[in-house]
C-alpha cells in the first residue's frame, strides 16, 4: 500500500491572482499533485493583479459568512483569505492580522498534513507555518524568493532599531526552525548562509519558465493591436510587468530624450506606482519615442515579446541585491536578447554574465549608463540580437523549465518525508 502524502502550499499570492509568484506557485502545484501528493493551497483573495478572465475560469465560492473562500484549481483545493489594497496604513496591519490569524485556523484544520511550502515574503508566513508543522507534525519548507528584512532596510523604509531587530531575530528563527529553506540563486545563498547554525539545511533551488506558453513566435505570425503596437522598422525595446521601484526609470527616460530623434521606439507595459511618472516626464519633453500601454493578459506576453527587437530590465539600486525579475527566464525562453543595468555582483548580473544572452551594464553612474545604452542601440545589428536571443533559449531549454525545476521542490519534500 502506498502512503498517501499531503502538501500544504501556503502562499501570499496564488492563482487567479496575476502576479509572477502565483503563476510560479501554481505550476509548483501542478508538479505535487501529478508526483502523487495531495495538495491544498492556503493563499489570499487575488488583490494584487486582479485579472477578470482569471476570475471567471476559477471562481471564488463564499465560505463561513465570508470569513474565507474556496476555488478549484487543476484538481487543488484553493482556500482564500479575504484581502485588500487598503490606502490606510490602520487597515492594512487589520488585514494583516486578519490574514495571519485565519490562515492559522485554516491550516490546522487540514487533516494529515505531512508537508507545508510557501514563499517569501512575508516573514511572517514562515513563523505561521512553524506553528502549523509543530502542532500537525509536518516539515516545513521555507523558499526565499527576496531576502527580508535586508531590502527594507537598505531602501530606508525601515529604520526603526527595535523593529530591525525583531524583524532579524524573526528571520534567523525561521530559517533555523524550518526543515529546509531554499533560495533562488548563489547570491541569495551565500548572502544568507551565516544565518544558519544547520548550513545543510539551505538549499538552491532556481525559478523557472513555463515553456508550454513562453517560447519563439515569428514575427508574422503575431495577433496584435497595431493602434497599440506600431508596425514600422523601428528598432524596438520593450519593459513589460510591475511599473514599480524595483526598476531604475532615469536611464530609460534620459535614453529616450537623447534618442528622440533616433529610429528608435521604447515601450513600457504594465502598472505601478511609477508609471504616473513616466507619463509625466513623456509629456513633459515631447517623447513621442515612448509608447506607454496599460497591463496585458499574460497569454499576450509571447506575442509582445516577438513583436519587440530588445527586452530591457533596470534594476534599481535598492533593489538590484534583493530580487531577482522572472521575467527573466519568460524573455529568454521567448529567444530575446536583453539590456541589463544592474551592479556587479548582484543576482541578475551573476545569473547572465556567462550566458551571453544579454547586454549587461553595471556602472552606477546615470551619464555613463545612458551612453552606454545609446552605443549599444546605434551599433547592435540583427545577426548580434539573434544570437543573444538564441543563447538564451539554449540555456532555458537544458535548464529551466518547469519540469526540470519543480521536480527540485518534489525531490527535496520526498527526501524530508523519508528522512
Amino acid at each position: 500500500m502506498t502512503l498517501r502524502k499531503k502538501i500544504l502550499i501556503h502562499s501570499i499570492v496564488f492563482s487567479p491572482d496575476g502576479v509572477s509568484t502565483a503563476y510560479l506557485y501554481k505550476d509548483i502545484a501542478k508538479a505535487f499533485k501529478e508526483h502523487g501528493f495531495e495538495v491544498v493551497v492556503l493563499t489570499t483573495t487575488p488583490h494584487y493583479n486582479i485579472v477578470p478572465e482569471e476570475l471567471i475560469k476559477q471562481p471564488l465560492k463564499k465560505k463561513f459568512f465570508g470569513f474565507y473562500y474556496e476555488s478549484n484549481f487543476n484538481g487543488v483545493k484553493v482556500l482564500h483569505i479575504p484581502q485588500k489594497k487598503f490606502k490606510s496604513t490602520l487597515l492594512r496591519i487589520v488585514g494583516f492580522i486578519f490574514w495571519h490569524l485565519m490562515a492559522l485556523v485554516l491550516g490546522l484544520g487540514q487533516r494529515n498534513i505531512n508537508a507545508i511550502l510557501s514563499p517569501s515574503p512575508p516573514l511572517t508566513i514562515g513563523f505561521v507555518n512553524l506553528i502549523i508543522g509543530k502542532i500537525k507534525k509536518a516539515k516545513v519548507v521555507y523558499n526565499v524568493q527576496e531576502i527580508y528584512p535586508d531590502f527594507l532596510i537598505e531602501k530606508g523604509g525601515l529604520k526603526s532599531k527595535p523593529i530591525i531587530r525583531i524583524l532579524k531575530w524573526l528571520e534567523r528563527f525561521v530559517y533555523n526552525k524550518s526543515d529546509a529553506v531554499t533560495t533562488i540563486d548563489q547570491i541569495f545563498y551565500d548572502t544568507v548562509i551565516e544565518r544558519f547554525e544547520n548550513k545543510s539545511k539551505l538549499h538552491i533551488i532556481p525559478n523557472f519558465v513555463d515553456t508550454d506558453l513562453y517560447h519563439p513566435l515569428s514575427y508574422s505570425s503575431l495577433k496584435i493591436d497595431n493602434s497599440l503596437f506600431k508596425a514600422n522598422n523601428n528598432l524596438k525595446l520593450m519593459y513589460a510587468g510591475n511599473v514599480g521601484h524595483a526598476q531604475d526609470w532615469y536611464p530609460l527616460i534620459e535614453t529616450a530624450k537623447k534618442m528622440k530623434n533616433d529610429p528608435i521606439d521604447f515601450y513600457v507595459i504594465g502598472e505601478g506606482v511609477m508609471k504616473k511618472y513616466i507619463e509625466d516626464q513623456k509629456k513633459e519633453y515631447s517623447l513621442e519615442n515612448l509608447y506607454i500601454l496599460p497591463y496585458q493578459p499574460r497569454e499576450m506576453m509571447p506575442q509582445l515579446l516577438a513583436f519587440a527587437d530588445l527586452q530591457y530590465i533596470f534594476m534599481s539600486k535598492e533593489m538590484e541585491g534583493h530580487g531577482f525579475p522572472s521575467k527573466v527566464y519568460t524573455i529568454m525562453a521567448c529567444g530575446k536578447p536583453m539590456l541589463i543595468c544592474s551592479g556587479d555582483n548582484t543576482p541578475i548580473v551573476n545569473f547572465l554574465k556567462d550566458l551571453n544572452c544579454a547586454e549587461i551594464i553595471s556602472t552606477a553612474d546615470l551619464s555613463e549608463k545612458v551612453a552606454h545604452i545609446e552605443k549599444f542601440l546605434k551599433t547592435a545589428t540583427e545577426e548580434k540580437l539573434r544570437i543573444l536571443g538564441s543563447n538564451g533559449l539554449k540555456t532555458i531549454e537544458n535548464h529551466y523549465t518547469k519540469q526540470v525545476v519543480t521536480k527540485k521542490y518534489v525531490n527535496l519534500i520526498n527526501n524530508l518525508f523519508f528522512k
